[in-house]
């Protein structure tokens, strides 16, 4: 019983020395004067805590001006309230490594590899300081040729004056991902604040247990490719009561082949896996929510619930464009708003978005896009729900239950409106095109279950291209019930639901309302 409690001692004695750990920055020469370049400093605390076992790398207040730095096993960094670590204006100032393919490149402020038990907490802020990498007088231009197709042609989403809605103008070198974990174990961010970055802003890569709990990234709405967190080729990942409101993608879950992108990448290959996203809110100027695209491994059993999506141009975004498989994914309880914006953003205002088509040419196999479900989603959006597989790549199993979509007008419709945007294609055809727009429209799909849904028009929404409530073609198994909807103010004389090419089609809509059955 002695050594028993002896023992017990002697542990709870170790984890309260390895908590009493702290190692400040000052005490490392870490100076908060504004100006000078920290990371050598801050690299020296975290050396000596992860020498000694462990503990917390200690940041007081003040603003501490840092180049890139890397944490290390068994380190956390404590952001004290009125803290800032700032990205330095100086490119030098950040590690640079060489990409195949794409030359030099620069990593951001912390970049973390191979490292477990680690973590960022604390009420203070790293802010990327993109205003020193972008020209935020000047907004990126479309490229005229890729939107020859779109409706209005060469006046697809053209400011006359100003900047828009961005994005803005990058330099052509930046820091790349602001906070990078990649391949480790047992990460823990939580409490705090993520500003400015210059490029995605919170990366998790090749990630196995990591919880993301109560942070706020506000990476700048106008920053394109200022992602706000990624989630890529990791496993058993928890994202909670987060805010995020990105230039870029607010949320993405993918699959990506790291060794393309990542120096010190292990190598393997890893799916994304058991995710859990819940209690968020998020914003972009690109999609809320985006699962899959290029460089894709798979990504399976993901479950995200309580999320609010606003300010957005795209709500939900599911893509394949590659290899890897999108299954076992579902949507429960969610607000999503969507609108139409102007300049180079992704997405065309569609508060659920799914798309299968060919991006990558050199594959023999696309992945497929498979049992996905949405469950009490109210959406209110100037664009319709888009489910888009191909003669390759068919949807299958897609469910919408307790499904509302209130459409309404945009005071962009003649610069953007009556498109369909599918950018990340192989064909230059299928990128971005004018096409009607129904409440809802699905092309390629096998299993698709609408059921007790609704979807309204407002009254001003006349323009010729809003057409009837479901439109369904190449099919192979649909089912429609107890759903409530209106055609477009100007298709009132018209069916509601049209189905072409396809079988296996039920629903209880009247003989007189249904084309094509």
């Amino acid at each position: 019983m002695y050594k028993k409690c002896f023992s017990l001692a002697l542990v709870c004695f170790s984890w309260f020395a390895l908590r009493a750990q702290t190692f400040n920055i000052t005490s490392y020469g870490a100076v908060s004067d504004g100006s000078t370049n920290n990371a050598a400093a801050i690299q020296k605390a975290v050396d000596a805590c992860n020498k000694n076992g462990g503990g917390m790398v200690y940041v007081p207040a003040g603003t501490f001006v840092t180049g890139t730095f890397h944490l290390k096993s068994n380190v956390q960094l404590y952001l004290e309230n009125g803290a800032v670590l700032k990205g330095s204006s100086k490119l030098p100032d950040y590690d640079s490594y060489t990409r195949e393919g794409y030359g030099l490149n620069y990593y951001g402020m912390l970049y973390t590899v191979n490292a477990e038990n680690v973590s960022i907490t604390g009420q203070g802020t790293i802010d990327g300081n993109n205003p020193a990498f972008h020209d935020f007088q000047h907004a990126k231009k479309i490229d005229s040729a890729g939107t020859r197709f779109t409706r209005q042609g060469n006046n697809y989403r053209h400011v006359s004056s100003g900047i828009g809605d961005g994005p803005v103008v990058p330099d052509k070198l930046r820091p790349h991902q602001m906070v990078i974990f990649s391949n480790c174990k047992n990460v823990r961010m939580q409490a705090v604040t993520l500003l400015n970055s210059p490029f995605w802003t919170l990366h998790f890569a090749d990630c196995d247990a990591v919880t993301v709990d109560g942070i706020h990234v506000w990476s700048g709405i106008l920053v394109p490719n200022a992602d706000g967190i990624d989630i890529t080729s990791s496993s058993n990942v928890v994202v909670a009561n987060c805010d995020v409101r990105a230039g870029d993608d607010a949320l993405v879950i993918a699959g990506y082949d790291h060794h393309f992108e990542i120096p010190g990448f292990s190598g393997m290959r890893h799916v994304s896996q058991n995710i859990v996203v819940t209690n968020c809110n998020l914003q972009s100027a690109s999609s809320g929510i985006r699962i899959g695209f290029l460089d894709q491994n798979s990504v399976r059993n993901i479950q995200i619930s309580n999320v609010n999506i606003t300010n957005s141009t795209r709500g939900i975004g599911i893509f394949v464009r590659d290899q890897g498989s999108l299954e076992n994914i579902h949507f429960s309880n969610m607000y999503i708003e969507t609108k139409l914006r102007t300049g180079d953003w992704w997405g065309n205002g569609e508060p659920i978005h799914i798309s299968a088509v060919r991006g990558n040419p050199d594959i023999r196999q696309l992945g497929i896009v498979r049992d996905v479900t949405f469950s009490n989603i109210t959406c209110k959006g100037e664009n319709g729900l888009l489910l888009w597989g191909s003669d390759e790549s068919i949807l299958q199993d897609i469910k919408l239950d307790h499904v509302t979509l209130q459409l309404v007008n945009s005071p962009l419709n003649d610069l953007a409106g009556g498109n369909i945007d599918l950018r990340g294609c192989l064909r230059e055809k299928e990128q971005l095109f004018a096409a009607d727009i129904p409440a809802l429209k699905a092309n390629y799909i096998k299993g698709l279950s609408v059921a007790d849904c609704s979807f309204s028009w407002a009254a001003d929404m006349t323009q010729p291209y809003f057409t009837n409530a479901i439109e369904v073609a190449h099919y192979d198994g649909v089912d429609i019930r107890r759903v409530k909807a209106t055609a477009s103010p100007a298709h009132a004389k018209g069916p509601l639901v049209t189905l072409k090419d396809g079988k296996n089609a039920s629903t209880d809509f009247p003989k007189e309302q249904v084309a094509g059955k």
